[in-house]
């Protein structure tokens, strides 16, 4: 296969020179206003009086939050799956499903061609962040592996498609690009996840894998899936794939699966570096290491804006943009986009690191605040102190998720129970008890830190018990997910389960 590294070398300095150019202000204003000024004639556009929009305020005056329900009701469920310039010119040609973390609700995101073609761009940035910072990268020597769901798309009316985002990614690469592409198509189709890694594994380590792409948790299942078929070999995937420049991750909050990545590069040239795609755009990558935030993607058909988590649901919230907003405080995403999505509140949560360029990190969801008794913890902070609490016995986690435990009799206290898959270094994958304890205690203490409202409710035991810890053998959310129609592909478990049955029928699948 030609290397075609060299042409990307000569892509990314040009790229990056136009990047240390631009301001981000100035960017995202020429977004804006190119976003209302293609929509001005579609529906949406014509209710908002886009052709009046001047600037950032004229928009925020114009056009409300939404969440993806009110988008549903108000402009797309009556001509679904047909959307003619409804809120965005032109037919949408595909929607990307999703079930929602949190909710199970199923969402269908519309998906323009403009958006597909923003998404490429922050790929390709990628790529240049890469080749920056590893100049000897052959990146584009070899095939590039994308883990996830399967291709096959449904035709909801003639020329318009629904399914899993990858598989419209797939279904959009451009020409030169497919060759490089790993799974090949008869493969990428499965369904059967299951079935998809069996087939997979044997395959992908004959073939000249340069980079690998996907969800954490899938990611590591796929390799200790490689690991049991040889188990007289190393872990370490170099052994597998000796050539391999890049391993790409996103989706989730890292930190509780640093160490076991880190291990798996062991002896590997191989960099990580993290994404945060959305079905609704890609919002941004890392340009620099680990620990230093996600550069957001500022000229690629996307406005952003960003609400004070505490004011989301007041009736008027302050809706800042890059021009306004500061380090250190916890904002709601919102998002406008290039296939008719505008104001339209993202469910992330994120705080930023820099502001020139901004760069920020993922602290969770909106709906990731456990607080059942008033100690209103955050995804982040939550998934900071697991992070610690494992550090702390020397031990890496495959998944986790946690919800509240409610008194049941008077006098007793409630609390948060812990369901956690540990590495399948311990035996059965267990840890024993005495490191359930300093987990547990060590959680605690973490959290206490971190969260005042929590180190109150915790004070002398006044209001809430100790966190509980479930330990689970490997395999078991994987098969929950399985059970609930999600396993592979871009499903996530939920980290913080808020939903009663839910979380009831978690623990139910835990006990049997």
């Amino acid at each position: 296969m030609l290397n075609a590294t060299p042409l990307l070398r000569t892509y990314a300095r040009w790229r990056l020179r136009h990047l240390a150019r631009a301001t981000p202000v100035d960017s995202q204003i020429c977004e804006l206003l190119a976003l209302v000024g293609k929509a001005r004639d579609t529906k949406f556009g014509r209710d908002h009086d886009f052709a009046a929009i001047r600037n950032v305020r004229d928009f925020q005056d114009r056009v409300p939050l939404r969440r993806f329900e009110d988008f549903w009701s108000e402009y797309w469920e009556r001509d679904f799956p047909c959307l003619t310039n409804c809120s965005w010119p032109g037919t949408i040609p595909y929607f990307a499903v999703t079930s929602g973390t949190t909710t199970g609700i199923t969402k269908f995101i519309p998906c323009s061609a403009d958006l597909m073609a923003s998404n490429r761009k922050a790929s390709f940035d990628l790529l240049c962040h890469h080749i920056n910072n590893r100049p000897d990268s052959r990146v584009l020597a070899g095939r590039s592996f994308m883990l996830g769901g399967s291709t096959d798309l449904i035709e909801r009316a003639p020329g318009i498609y629904s399914g899993d985002l990858s598989g419209i990614a797939v279904r959009e690469l451009p020409w030169w690009v497919r060759p490089r592409y790993f799974p090949p198509q008869s493969l990428a189709l499965i369904e059967d996840w299951e079935e998809k890694i069996d087939r997979l594994i044997e395959l992908s380590i004959q073939t000249d894998i340069r980079s690998i792409s996907g969800t954490p948790s899938w990611l590591l299942i796929f390799f200790d899936k490689l690991a049991s078929l040889r188990a007289d070999s190393p872990r370490e995937l170099v052994n597998y794939f000796p050539d391999l420049d890049l391993l790409i991750h996103g989706g989730v909050n890292f930190a509780p699966y640093r160490r076991r990545f880190d291990d798996l590069l062991k002896g590997s040239h191989a960099e990580l570096r993290e994404v945060y795609p959305a079905s609704e755009g890609f919002i941004a990558v890392a340009d620099r290491g680990p620990d230093d935030g996600l550069r957001l993607m500022l000229d690629s058909g996307i406005f952003m804006e960003f609400v004070p988590v505490g004011e989301l649901d007041s009736p008027n919230p302050t809706r800042h943009w890059v021009d306004t907003v500061e380090t250190g405080i916890n904002y709601a995403i919102v998002l406008s986009n290039c296939a008719g999505m505008f104001g339209h509140i993202l469910g992330d949560t994120v705080e930023f690191v820099t502001l020139d360029p901004p760069r920020l990190r993922v602290t969770g969801r909106t709906s990731y605040m456990l607080s059942p008794f008033g100690e209103h913890l955050i995804g982040a902070e939550i998934e900071e102190s697991i992070t610690q609490a494992a550090a702390r016995i020397n031990a890496a986690i495959t998944d986790y998720a946690v919800g509240a435990l409610f008194s049941q009799t008077e006098g007793e206290l409630g609390g948060h129970l812990y369901i956690v898959e540990f590495s399948p270094r311990y035996p059965n994958g267990v840890p024993g008890a005495s490191a359930i304890g300093e987990f547990a205690e060590t959680l605690d203490r973490a959290l206490c830190e971190t969260n005042e409202d929590y180190a109150a409710h915790r004070a002398d035991g006044y209001g809430m018990n100790r966190p509980e810890i479930h330990p689970v053998p490997p395999g078991t959310f994987a098969a929950w997910m399985k059970s609930r129609g999600q396993l592979g592909g871009q499903h996530k478990v939920p980290r913080v389960i808020n939903d009663i049955d839910l979380f009831d029928g978690l623990k139910a699948f835990v006990k049997r």
